[in-house]
């Protein structure tokens, strides 16, 4: 399971610099800042598959076994990465013609909600059916739905506000990769040490 995974992570991420390209007429330097769409889309998508390869890895570190249906939800989360790809090309050229633009954002980021949310379930199966190992079903992560929520709200509200800003939409979708990879690990250590000190606080 960890080796396809993982194998699927890395062939997603370098499909996506694939994409760039710089498209005359104009001078080099033209068509090199030309190109910013194409810079933007391959780091929001590149983010997002980071984010996503490190909750896999998380994921995986704490398992203890697997079964038939954990493996099923985990090949729905390869699906949708290997697919990331697709929307992300789109996008890139979608942002120099207006007419385009809304239909392809829209599935760009339908594309992200998906990714977060089978990579949510994959890991509430796991802990839902006790797949992990014994010492880590004893430390589960906190509030676990309210971290998903935040992120789902913004690509919601993005989304929505894509339909007739699209660029504005891109922009939320940056802020959020950059979020999970920044700050969500950061938050999780929070709830984590915050609970921890609440176990262990004075008896009165």
């Amino acid at each position: 399971m960890e080796a396809l995974s993982d194998g699927v992570f890395a062939f997603a991420a370098t499909l996506l610099v694939l994409d760039l390209a710089l498209h005359p007429p104009g001078t080099p330097l033209e068509q090199v800042l030309n190109a910013w769409p194409s810079y933007l889309a391959y780091v929001i998508s590149f983010l997002t598959i980071g984010a996503a390869w490190l909750g896999h890895t998380a994921l995986t570190d704490r398992l203890d076994r697997t079964d038939p249906l954990l493996l099923r939800i985990n090949l729905l989360v390869l699906l949708v990465i290997a697919f990331l790809p697709f929307p992300t090309k789109l996008v890139a050229g979608a942002l120099h013609h207006e007419g385009s633009e809304r239909v392809f954002v829209t599935m760009y980021g339908l594309t992200l909600v998906a990714i977060r949310v089978l990579g949510f379930g994959l890991d509430a199966y796991a802990r839902h059916e006790r797949l992990n190992a014994p010492s880590q079903n004893s430390q589960e992560d906190p509030d676990e739905t309210r971290e998903l929520l935040p992120v789902l709200g913004g690509y919601a509200i993005a989304i929505a506000i894509g339909l007739a800003v699209p660029i504005a939409a891109v922009t939320i979708y940056f802020a959020l990769a950059v979020y999970m990879i920044l700050f969500g690990e950061i938050r999780r250590r929070y709830l984590l040490a915050r609970r921890a000190s609440g176990a262990t606080g004075p008896n009165h």
